[in-house]
Formats: structure tokens, C-alpha cells, sequence
């Protein structure tokens, strides 16, 4: 039995108690209910009071003014201790007052409502009433995204027991006017916690997102932070200038080796909070990709530590005469190449470096190549086809991200056209179009060990996917709205999301399930 029809189900039953079984018929017809569903509500007279009271108040456009005044002047009156939880309330009772106002045909009202009591409402909740104030009958409500969600999901605010004990003095001195009653029972869940109630600061570091805090019960599930272990390099050892020996001359004697430790030849460390690396599986190095991640690491190994007296080397890059609008860019780890994203659909990559980018060559000449060469991926590039800058075409809309594989062999990009496209780097063509989304993609990114990839869309959902599937291996959706971004944690079995439902969230990749929701941001 629907909480709205119950109303009409007691008057029903007033009729029949009392024999009026003409009108009990013309009502009964009217609202389409069998004498089945009036036998099964048998309330006492007491209660049945209760209900048709009920909902003649809450039928009384005037009543919700009033109630709503009273509720603000008990928040602002309370203990500074309670204070600033229970002002927590006044948003979302405000937003369901508006709504039921309007579902009860009361335009004018509610529009009264909302100007009176809307602008004292936090800043950030400035844009969503915006949006709430447009719905002007019953009949926009389901057309209208915020009003869906606020009406099919519950506002979470957290509380401590005792502010909680004060809301439930208070209401139930209230029992003239449910109005307030009925919006906390139906559209609010109130999260007790033990301990002292917040102050100020610590609630606004949790309020703010579309439907309020998260629960505390979201966040217990065990998420394993630290890094995987890294696999062993085992790579001779490239000699540095003060570790070269020098032929001995009766002039020079012969320079002795520094004493260094081989970062190579160290076992890694594993750490204790870390995921097992056989917890999702990862694609094995090649040996090319171990060379590149030894490079990598002995650079690092000769980074100066960033102080006031070693500031950073910045290098700028501006795009001139570019024709149309750049809409994204991304710079490959090894600062080697620059790709950009336009509004036309298109792509272009640019080499950062004297080193100029080269094509493949044809399938006949491919066929003279001997296979079996050490250097045969230098062998398939063109000696002469070199060039400082690549198009790709492929996108049928405008292009809102990409991003460079950790190896630099592959490019990912996103478009308003829904889809991903995976493109090579040595023959500058699109190898796979991921379709799965079905509204425009704003974001994608590679996993930091390569094979896997995370999208998010318009769709409100986050997919992950796999090099070698063209169908998504998991699909998270959680989120209220828009899914504007998405980042894999560094040891790519988590990855969080941002949304513009002002809320962050964590999936874990191995069974696709939310493991943490983080609120407190207040803009998109």
C-alpha cells in the first residue's frame, strides 16, 4: 500500500463504517481500488483521526510556512553544541516542502516559499534551487533530474545522540503540524553517531553534496593503499663517468671505482597494506618496457630534491594559429610528446624534441623484414616519412581528453560521439573503437601498469576496461549526475571518481563494488 493513497484508503473506510455505500461506490470507481485493498487497512478510530488530520494539513499551503519557521528558530535558539548539526535539516526540509507544495498544486505558494526562504540557504546549494524553481506543476517533476533524485533518494545528515534526543523534543511538541514529520520519516535519513556533536568546521568538511553526508557505513570496507611490489630489474649495470677506468699512464695511476650501490640490483620492499600483485592480473614487461622502466628509475636516481634553494625547470608550450578550439592536451611521462584534443574532431601529437616522428612502412615492404632482428620495430619505420607532427582522424565530435600510455606505444582519447578510440603511435591510426557509453565521454586514463583503462560519461557511470576487450570489464554507477573525471590509485586495483554531484567516490577494479564515498566539496 503506497503511503499516498493511504489518505484515500481511510476515507474509504470512514464510508463504509458509517453505511454510506452510494458514495463509498462513486469514489471507490474513481480511484480505480478493489474491496480487497479497503479490508486490509483496519485502523482504529484513533489512528484513522490521526491520518485524515494529517492530511488535511498537510493539504494547507499556509501550514508549511509556519512550520518551517518554527523548525529554522529551534535550530537557531539550540546549544552551540547541537547548533550546527541540526542547521544540517533546514536545506533539505526546505527543498521537500517546496516540492510537496507543488505536488499539491499550490504554485503560487511554493513560489512564495522560495523567494522568501530560498536565498538563505548555503551558497552552494544557490544552483541546485535554481534548477528545483523551474518545476512549477507535478507533471515537471519528472522531467526534472534534481527533482527526480531528491524525490526518489533520502538526504543523508549525520548527528550525534544527543542533537538527535533535541530534534525528537522538539517534534514531538510539534504534533499539531506533521508537515515536518512527515519530510524527516520520508525523504531524510538521520545517521546517529556516538561522541559530541560537531562543530562548525568539522561539519562543513561533510556537507555540501547533492544528498548530503555519506553514510559512516559506506566507508568500512578494507581498501588496500599501499604499492604493489615492484618486479625485479635484473639489467646490467651502465657504468657512470666517476665509475669509468681510465688507462694507466706513468703520469696517471689508475682510477679506482666508486663505491655505489646498484639501485637495479636491490630487492623492492614490499608493503604490508599493499593489494597481493596476483590480486587483479597485470600484463608481464616485456624486456623493451624493463629497459624503459630502468632508464626511468635511474633518471629518477639523479633528481635533485626540490628545495628553496633547488627550485623546479618549467618548460612552457603555447599552441599558436591552432584553427580551432583546443579543448585538452596531455604531455607523455618521458616529456617526449605532446598530443591535443580539438573541438573539430580531431587529434594532433607533436614531438617535443629534435626527434622527428615517424611513419610505418607499406605491407609490401613490411613483407622484406626480417622478423627475427633485434631492431626490427626500428626496421618498420620509414626513412624518410618523418615528421614533426601527426593528425588523427576518427572522432565524430568534439575530443574532451587523452592520454599517453605508460610505454608511449598507445594513444587513448574520449569524444562527445560517445565512444573511446585507442590509437597507435608507430602506424598513427585508430585500432579500436570502445563503444559502451551511450552519452558523451569526458574522461579517460590508463592504469599506471598499462592494459587496463578507465572512462567516464554524461551517463553517470564509470566503466574499466581491457586493451584486449572491446566490451567493458566493469561498470560502476553509483553516481547522481555527470561523471567529469576519473583517476586510477597507483597500484591499479582502485580507481576514484568525481562528480558532479559534489561527491568522490572509490571502486575497487576486482569486484566493481563502491569501497568509499567522500563528500564535502561544494562546486562541481
Amino acid at each position: 500500500m503506497g503511503e499516498k493513497s493511504t489518505p484515500l484508503l481511510a476515507v474509504l473506510q470512514l464510508l463504509r463504517k458509517y453505511n454510506l455505500k452510494g458514495t463509498e461506490e462513486i469514489l471507490r470507481k474513481e480511484a480505480s481500488l478493489g474491496d480487497a485493498e479497503i479490508e486490509n487497512l483496519d485502523l482504529p478510530e484513533v489512528e484513522l483521526a490521526n491520518i485524515l488530520t494529517s492530511h488535511h494539513t498537510e493539504s494547507d499551503p499556509y501550514s508549511y510556512e509556519f512550520a518551517y519557521d518554527s523548525l529554522k528558530k529551534f535550530v537557531e535558539t539550540s546549544l552551540d553544541v547541537y547548533k550546527h548539526e541540526l542547521s544540517t535539516l533546514l536545506y533539505p526540509v526546505f527543498v521537500h516542502m517546496y516540492m510537496v507544495l507543488i505536488l499539491y498544486d499550490h504554485t503560487e505558494h511554493a513560489m512564495n516559499f522560495m523567494e522568501k526562504f530560498g536565498p538563505e540557504q548555503e551558497d552552494y546549494y544557490q544552483e541546485d534551487l535554481m534548477k528545483i524553481s523551474i518545476v512549477k506543476s507535478k507533471e515537471q517533476i519528472k522531467g526534472n533530474e534534481l527533482a527526480e533524485i531528491y524525490s526518489t533518494n533520502k538526504f543523508v545528515v549525520q548527528m550525534s545522540r544527543d542533537a538527535s534526543a533535541q530534534l525528537k523534543r522538539y517534534l514531538h511538541e510539534q504534533k499539531s503540524s506533521t508537515v515536518i514529520i512527515n519530510i524527516i520519516n520520508n525523504h531524510i535519513h538521520i545517521d546517529i553517531h556516538d561522541g559530541p556533536g560537531r562543530t562548525l568546521a568539522q561539519v562543513r568538511t561533510s556537507i555540501g553534496s547533492m544528498l548530503g553526508e555519506a553514510l559512516r557505513s559506506e566507508n568500512r570496507t578494507k581498501v588496500y593503499y599501499g604499492l604493489l611490489k615492484e618486479p625485479d630489474i635484473q639489467l646490467f649495470h651502465v657504468p657512470t663517468e666517476d665509475e669509468e677506468e681510465t688507462e694507466e699512464t706513468p703520469d696517471k695511476p689508475k682510477k679506482k671505482k666508486a663505491k655505489k650501490d646498484n639501485i637495479f640490483m636491490k630487492k623492492p620492499k614490499s608493503d604490508p597494506n599493499a593489494p597481493p600483485n596476483d590480486r587483479i592480473p597485470l600484463p608481464e614487461l616485456k624486456e623493451a618496457d624493463k629497459i624503459e622502466k630502468a632508464k626511468a628509475l635511474r633518471e629518477a636516481a639523479k633528481r635533485v630534491q626540490l628545495g628553496p634553494e633547488s627550485l623546479p625547470s618549467i618548460c612552457f608550450y603555447t599552441l599558436l594559429n591552432s584553427g580551432h578550439t583546443a579543448i585538452c592536451a596531455d604531455i607523455c611521462d618521458d616529456s617526449t610528446l605532446l598530443a591535443v584534443g580539438f573541438n573539430n574532431s580531431t587529434i594532433k601529437v607533436w614531438t617535443l624534441t629534435p626527434v622527428r616522428l615517424r611513419g610505418m612502412k607499406s605491407a609490401e615492404k613490411l613483407q622484406d623484414i626480417d622478423r627475427e632482428a633485434g631492431d626490427v620495430l626500428v626496421r618498420m619505420m620509414e626513412e624518410r616519412d618523418r615528421d614533426a607532427c601527426r593528425t588523427l582522424f576518427g572522432h565524430s565530435g568534439p575530443v574532451y581528453k587523452v592520454s599517453f600510455d605508460p610505454f608511449k606505444n598507445l594513444l587513448l582519447s574520449c569524444s562527445e560521439d560517445a565512444t573511446v578510440r585507442l590509437w597507435s603511435l608507430q602506424c598513427w591510426t585508430c585500432l579500436v573503437a570502445y563503444r559502451g557509453h551511450v552519452w558523451p565521454v569526458w574522461d579517460v586514463k590508463w592504469s599506471p601498469h598499462g592494459h587496463y583503462f578507465a572512462s567516464s560519461g554524461h551517463d553517470r557511470t564509470a566503466r574499466l576496461w581491457a586493451t584486449d576487450h572491446h566490451q567493458p570489464l566493469r561498470i560502476f554507477s553509483g553516481h547522481l549526475t555527470d561523471v567529469d573525471c576519473v583517476q586510477f590509485h597507483p597500484n591499479s586495483n582502485y580507481i576514484a571518481t568525481g562528480s558532479s554531484d559534489r561527491t568522490v567516490r572509490v571502486w575497487d577494479c576486482l569486484t566493481g563494488t563502491q569501497v568509499r564515498i567522500m563528500t564535502g566539496h561544494k562546486d562541481l
